[in-house]
């Protein structure tokens, strides 16, 4: 079976790329590396080594008009679409350099699977964000959405260009709306919160002033994310629609700092403080519709996957001498 991966040099696509390859599968990896690291394609590089010709990695935009020829040469079975501006500021700041990524990037990938005859895209959609503020959760896929960022419009906006490009061409997009992801490879610079605390926790770093009783949110687990990938490849061409990809609980920001500390014997960053205070906006997505139709279920509970992602982080960061990781 062949793929083409794009942003596969993310910390979501590269673990998507190192399990595509155990499989046995040949993988064209596509990334422009904005923010991407060639670092995270070292174990699909020394697999390539000792297996050559099973990966591929191509350094390229997806809005590059030469996306087109790259599909059409590799010859896929599918295509994970990961490749996104995904910074929600950034989105506000500039929108419409969100919009050429995430709208125009899709579009592009649209008519390079159409061209090279690739019905199956899967695409790594906006979970939380596509729905806006609820009073009420878990979430379904039949919940209004209201995107309430310039990044949650692109993305949303995505789903809608593979739903039209399904009904006019047949192509058989599977969209997987992903709740909070974190696990190894997550910048710990502004990637995800599970990252950024445990990076302050782990060198003594000041860490920004949360506000825990104003938000909570959906974690899932990185191998578990890129199972529900994994399993929208292989899904029946007749399976396709959006998939809430989450695990149905949600988390606060004083439940994350406990779980961390617990891993690192109750350190905690300098300027952390939790506020308690005001109304507590939280979601959490209901994932029952991918179990029933593409036999997916969270399996790493929250633990599990912090003290994973934490000892990931302490071999990777510079810890201060107080900061030492518990067994």
């Amino acid at each position: 079976m062949r793929s083409v991966v794009t942003g596969a040099a993310g910390f979501i696509g590269s673990t998507l790329v190192d399990r595509l390859l155990a499989e046995g599968q040949q993988v064209i990896a596509i990334d422009n590396l904005t923010t991407g690291a060639v670092a995270n394609l070292e174990n699909a590089i020394r697999y390539n080594e000792t297996n050559p010709g099973r990966f591929t990695f191509l350094r390229v935009d997806v809005q590059a008009p030469e996306l087109t020829d790259i599909v059409a040469g590799a010859n896929p079975d599918v295509i994970f679409h990961l490749a996104a501006q995904v910074n929600p500021c950034a989105s506000v700041s500039d929108p419409q350099f969100d919009a050429r990524s995430n709208v125009l990037g899709t579009i592009n990938l649209c008519e390079a699977s159409l061209r090279a005859g690739v019905r199956r895209i899967v695409y790594a959609a906006s979970g939380e964000s596509r729905y806006g503020t609820l009073a009420c959760m878990p979430v379904d896929e039949s919940t209004h959405v209201n995107p309430l960022s310039p990044y949650a419009v692109a993305k949303l906006a995505g789903e809608m260009y593979l739903r039209a490009y399904a009904g006019m061409y047949d192509l058989a997009p599977i969209c997987l709306a992903l709740a909070k992801v974190y696990g190894p490879r997550q910048s710990p610079h502004g990637g995800g919160l599970v990252a950024d605390l445990g990076s302050a926790m782990i060198t003594g770093r000041p860490c920004t002033t949360y506000r825990d009783g104003i938000e909570a949110h959906d974690y899932v687990y990185v191998d578990d994310v890129v199972d529900a990938f994994v399993r929208a490849g292989r899904a029946s061409m007749e399976t396709t629609g959006t998939y809430n990809v989450g695990t149905g609980r949600h988390t606060t920001v004083t439940e994350l700092h406990e779980q961390i500390a617990a891993v690192l014997d109750g350190a905690s960053p300098r300027s952390f403080a939790a506020d308690p205070s005001g109304e507590l906006h939280a979601i959490a997505l209901n994932p029952t519709k991918a179990e029933k139709e593409l036999g997916w279920t969270p399996v790493v509970d929250l633990a599990e996957g912090i003290r994973r992602t934490i000892h990931w982080l302490g071999a990777t960061l510079e810890p201060e001498p107080s900061a030492l990781i518990g067994a």
